[in-house]
């Protein structure tokens, strides 16, 4: 209530300015700024290391590295691995990275840079033919998890203490069953994350219900939740992503009916335990999910999304395709897709 005229008037000639003000003040986004990669490999692996460096990985035996903020990427991938497709690949600085190549059997490996790719160590080849290696993430420098598909009914974890040197099978004793048709999905590299020193999440889907599993002893013992995703041999949740070890989103779809409607993001509060279906969701699959601070990033080969309130509202703010995303701690973003396209988010 005004109770001084001459008030009321001021107001009434300040508030038409000011209100426009606000209005463009909430409708910024940020946007993608694509650098030349030189290749038209499919890039769904990717690392952010920092503004000026990032890794990507793909198929046909990709692998780059920029140092520079993308106006140049150099190839580095490990030799004689035309034949290989890395779909995921974790780095720690611009020296230092693991990479995983996907596939049946002796498909599925693991190589190790500790020289800017110059040169690659073989560190894990997977000697199981029912073994299907979807994606890997690290708690740390050293200690990390590799994701395979089920194995006689439970799911099978790699884990590695040494930075990514050795690797040893994480007991199934500690995994519950996987329903049947169940998988991961080596889509972007997401469907196994970790939040501090031991919280850990597998996203899954192709059975009857899409599923995350969560650790709190660094990948030893889990349990699963239901997700209201939707799940077929096609859909399910394709990324998980925690800002800590509470806050987490999941996200997904069907990729053979990327436009199909239904809900494709799902949000916790509770380190996984419960998932719930926000108001607000970006229309269609998408595959990639990374924190940036508090908000979150969405990307599919229909578009970007940002949430600014940890997933519960969606804002579309770009139409390109991109498979993967990535954000180091300091809010550098990058996104990796189709066609070697490697994007870095400004704003």
């Amino acid at each position: 209530m005004r109770v001084v005229r001459v008030l009321g008037v001021l107001l009434g000639a300040v508030l038409p300015l000011a209100a426009p003000v606000a209005a463009e003040a909430s409708s910024r986004l940020p946007s993608w700024t694509v650098t030349p990669t030189g290749v038209t490999a499919q890039l769904r692996g990717l690392a952010a290391v920092s503004g000026q460096v990032a890794w990507a990985s793909g198929s046909g035996g990709t692998v780059l590295r920029t140092t520079d903020a993308g106006r140049s990427w150099q190839r580095v991938a490990p030799p004689d691995a035309a034949a290989l497709d890395f779909r995921d690949i974790e780095a720690f600085d611009a020296e230092h990275a693991v990479t995983l190549s996907i596939g049946p059997g002796e498909s599925s490996r693991i190589y190790r840079t500790t020289d800017g790719g110059a040169h690659w160590e073989l560190a894990f080849r997977n000697p199981d033919p029912k073994a299907f290696y979807d994606c890997l993430a690290f708690f740390d420098h050293r200690r990390g998890l590799a994701m395979s598909d089920p194995v006689d009914g439970v799911f099978r974890l790699q884990a590695t203490e040494d930075s990514g040197r050795s690797w040893r099978q994480v007991p199934a004793e500690g995994l519950p069953p996987a329903l049947p048709g169940e998988s991961g999905f080596a889509a972007s590299g997401q469907c196994v994350s970790t939040a501090g020193p031991r919280d850990a999440w597998l996203a899954t889907g192709g059975g009857a219900r899409a599923r995350v599993l969560r650790s709190r002893d660094g990948g030893v013992h889990w349990q699963v939740t239901d997700t209201p995703l939707p799940s077929s041999p096609s859909a399910g949740v394709f990324a998980v992503a925690f800002r800590d070890r509470r806050h987490g989103v999941a996200i997904g779809g069907d990729y053979a009916r990327p436009d199909a409607p239904g809900p494709a993001v799902a949000v916790s509060r509770d380190g996984g335990r419960g998932w719930r279906t926000p108001s607000e969701a970006p229309k269609g699959y998408r595959s990639g999910l990374a924190w940036r601070g508090r908000a979150v990033l969405a990307v599919g080969p229909g578009g970007s999304d940002l949430s600014v309130d940890g997933g519960r509202h969606w804002r579309s703010f770009d139409s390109g395709s991109f498979d993967t995303v990535d954000c180091t701690p300091r809010g550098d973003c990058w996104a990796g897709g189709v066609r070697g396209r490697v994007a870095r988010l400004t704003g």
